[in-house]
């Protein structure tokens, strides 16, 4: 048969948390339907059945199109009464029931057992509006137990069985996981030892890991071969062995021999398979010798098909919960470059300095160079970067940005690369590095001047393979991304004064573009300030007309340390003071500057006076939203970086 549903359609519940409810996900419950040892159905308000799979439907001796339709009265008669007592119940309380059943079918000559876990499934309103059926057939169990010389009360073995068969369909975290599995196997198969071994595929080995000891072994984790002569025969071929003291004393695996030492005398292997193939192997020990019997050995198969059920949903809850993550990261990211004021939204400008920087992002764009992207602050670096991104190949993926001077340097590379749950202290989940989320896209290091020189040779290993790993974590994880980085630091300077790696350099010099200062392009002032204008204006609902000659005239004239950034503020705060139709400049600022320095003073003194009156005027505050770096456009570790370069002492500019 056949199953279609949407995750959207409905919320199942199953397990225990504060409501006595837990989530199930979309994949875990398509693997209930397609599992051949587990029945899944799905019951309407009226218990009829909306949908059952092959498992369930063979047990019940009718073909899954028979079901559906049809109530459960329908379908097992008297024996239906039971199971219909406790679904109402479900659908009334919204707690899911755990139950055993016994019942002699029509199909059947003898009695059968089952363990019956009932879910409420929720509609989009939070209200209960189905029932999903989890039953696990225990007829082989019940037989065993009656011959079993276990020292477990048979209910208590039952009641294990049962409650992790509720616990393995919820989503279970996987440091729970083992610790659940151990407490299953204890409650239900007697023995001395217990192990599972999980292959690894990043390191294509078995990893050991021991479920429960009575004595001490050499060893807590192994990790061997996948051909192990211990493991080897029960992963690769899907085979169960049992092992007496005999054919263990004749065993040339290390790990038996441990296990001898250790003082047991019998083991028992199955293999954990899945629909997609073979994760690992179960392992049991005891001290007896030949203490395993072959009548037993269904029982310890119907244990392997539970654990591997469980295993299985773990790692697609796993699989899932990672995607969301990065879903949900992605998500922040893109909301943040919405909401992000780029300051203008196309290139403006007409000049020849701009047009050149143009033709060279038309030349790299179609190429995944990196490419270093050179200016003073302002000039609109990030802008140029977002060009060359949509020009190329990448444009359909993500541009993820990172300034690297905003960002404290003990953060820096988790926030690059990404670090794994307890990777240091507060690292409470795992989180996504900035480079996993520019995979097949385009990333942006902004100032990567400040990147601190522990963290530079990770950044040239994946410049150069491609590859790293995330902060706490021995696993290689491989991304395709297009790097463009931007600075407005001397990097060769910083090169010579061993500041900066002369390797990591040569390889962001690929491709150098190197951005005019504004007044490097004095005729491209009027078309930036009637495109401000206009935004502004608009923004605060206001009309206006024209722009004076004359004030025009002091914009072209003046320096701009601040380049296109001091621009915008400025022409934000003359069109804040603008009261009628015409632009409202206040000149004096300009004039102030230009009317007190000689025509032959050096633009590096202008930019020295401008900054002076700009940290008086501010009282000496050079950070916040009304310090001297917000009021030049600049940022505050730029404009401290300015003042040291100037020689600006504290002295000169507070009273």
């Amino acid at each position: 048969m056949e199953f279609v549903c949407k995750s959207e359609d409905f919320k199942l519940f199953g397990g225990a948390q504060e409501d006595g409810c837990s989530s199930l996900s979309a994949e875990s419950l398509r693997r209930c339907f397609d599992s051949p040892n587990v029945g899944f159905a799905i019951l309407d308000s009226q218990l009829r059945y909306v949908a059952i799979n092959n498992a369930l439907a063979s047990l019940n001796g009718h073909p899954p199109e028979a079901h559906l339709g049809k109530t459960v009265r329908d379908i097992l008669g008297d024996a239906a009464e039971a199971i219909e007592s406790a679904a109402q119940n479900v659908l009334l309380t919204g707690k899911a029931m755990w139950f055993e059943f016994a019942f002699k079918l029509t199909t059947r000559t003898e009695m059968g057992y089952w363990l019956i876990s009932l879910l409420p499934i929720r509609d989009s309103e939070e209200k209960v509006c189905q029932v999903a059926a989890v039953i696990v057939e225990v007829t082989e169990q019940k037989k065993l137990q009656e011959t079993s010389n276990a020292n477990f009360h048979p209910d208590e073995r039952l009641e294990a069985l049962l409650e992790f068969s509720g616990r393995m369909i919820s989503t279970l975290d996987d440091e729970e996981l083992l610790p659940a599995v151990s407490v299953f196997v204890k409650q239900v198969v007697p023995h001395d030892f217990s192990s599972i071994a999980l292959y690894d595929k990043n390191i294509q080995r078995l990893r050991v890991h021991p479920l429960y000891n009575s004595f001490r072994l050499e060893s807590n984790d192994i990790i061997v071969a996948a051909s192990d002569a211990a493991y080897g025969p029960t992963f690769l071929h899907g085979e169960v062995r049992l092992h007496d003291h005999e054919s263990l004393e004749a065993s040339e695996s290390a790990t038996i021999e441990a296990f001898l030492r250790a003082g047991f005398q019998s083991l028992c292997l199955l293999p954990l398979i899945s629909r997609t193939g073979t994760l690992g192997t179960l392992s049991f020990g005891r001290k007896e010798d030949k203490a395993f019997a072959p009548d037993e050995i269904p029982f310890l198969k119907q244990v392997a098909a539970q654990v591997t059920l469980a295993l299985d949903n773990a790692a697609a809850y796993r699989e899932i919960k990672e995607l969301t993550q990065k879903l949900n990261k992605e998500k922040l990211f893109l909301q943040d470059e919405v909401r992000s004021a780029h300051g203008f939204e196309d290139i403006i400008g007409e000049s020849p300095a701009l047009q050149r920087v143009l033709a060279q992002v038309h030349t790299v764009a179609s190429s995944d160079a990196t490419v270093l992207i050179l200016g003073e602050t302002g000039t609109g670096k990030e802008l140029i970067a977002r060009a060359i991104h949509r020009l190329s190949s990448r444009k359909e993926a993500n541009f993820i940005k990172l300034n690297c001077a905003a960002i404290p340097t003990g953060l820096q590379e988790s926030e690059l690369f990404g670090h794994e749950k307890g990777a240091f202290t507060g690292a409470i989940s795992q989180k996504i590095g900035r480079l996993e989320l520019a995979d097949k896209g385009t990333l942006f290091l902004d100032e990567v001047g400040e990147i601190p020189l522990e963290l530079q040779p990770k950044l040239l290993r994946v410049l150069q393979d491609q590859e790293f790993e995330r902060l706490g974590s021995t696993r290689t994880t491989r991304v395709d991304i297009r790097l463009i980085a931007a600075t407005n630091r001397d990097l060769a300077k910083s090169v010579n004064a061993h500041e900066f790696r002369s390797d990591l350099f040569y390889r962001l010099h690929v491709f150098p573009v190197r951005l005019p200062a504004l007044r490097e392009r004095s005729k491209d002032i009027p078309l930036l300030v009637r495109y401000f204008v206009q935004k502004f204006a608009k923004r605060m609902n206001k009309q206006i007309e024209a722009i004076p000659e004359e004030a025009m005239r002091a914009l072209q004239t003046w320096i701009w340390p601040g380049n296109v950034r001091e621009l915008e503020n400025f022409m934000e705060r003359s069109v804040i003071l603008t009261q009628g139709s015409t632009l409202s400049i206040p000149l004096a600022e300009l004039r102030t500057e230009i009317d007190t320095h000689p025509r032959d003073a050096t633009l590096e003194a202008l930019e020295r006076e401008h900054i002076l009156r700009v940290l008086r005027e501010t009282g000496g505050v050079i950070a916040g939203m009304h310090g001297a770096a917000a009021r030049l456009g600049m940022k505050r570790t730029t404009l401290q970086s300015r003042m040291q370069k100037l020689g600006i002492t504290r002295e000169e500019y507070q009273n």
